[in-house]
């Protein structure tokens, strides 16, 4: 099945569930139309850092952010940080942190990468995401990489991070 094919299949789809939503299948299915899901690698890494640094200034102000916590109760501090994340945005070029990062065009193990990006700039922008989500993780644990860009180096965090 060509890609064009499956892109309009799944177009029309889209759109059959949008347009009968209120009658039968559709009741089951949400299409969410008010968060950017997902973003081009190129338009995000870049911004990674900024995106951590506003999350941070968000939880300098907030005490009742500040802490390091534990996977159990971390669903509760996404819905108690929520409130401070209105200015964010929700479309692209928003600073609220990414759900996916798409790396097409990089083609990591054959590498046969698109011809306008270097092996290097795919490499580098990898790390960078993985690092960001890597963090996501493991501050519930009390740790972080100072760096987006060491992999390796992870350090622990103060219980009332970042204070």
């Amino acid at each position: 099945m060509s890609t064009v094919y499956r892109l309009i299949n799944n177009t029309a789809l889209a759109y059959l569930i949008w347009k009968k939503q209120h009658e039968w299948f559709g009741r089951k299915i949400l299409i969410e139309t008010e968060y950017f899901l997902e973003g081009y690698w190129t338009a995000i890494v870049d911004r990674l850092q900024n995106v951590t640094d506003r999350y941070l200034e968000i939880e300098k102000r907030e005490g009742m952010l500040r802490r390091r916590h534990a996977e159990k109760v971390s669903e509760a501090y996404g819905v108690l940080r929520e409130p401070y994340l209105k200015e964010a945005g929700n479309e692209d070029g928003s600073w609220r942190r990414p759900f996916v990062t798409h790396f097409a065009g990089c083609q990591p193990c054959s590498g046969e990468h698109n011809p306008l990006f270097t092996g290097e700039g795919c490499r580098t922008g990898m790390n960078k995401a993985l690092n960001f989500a890597d963090n996501q993780v493991l501050r519930n644990y009390g740790f972080v990489h100072r760096s987006l860009w060491a992999s390796s180096l992870v350090t622990p965090i103060s219980f009332d991070y970042p204070a």
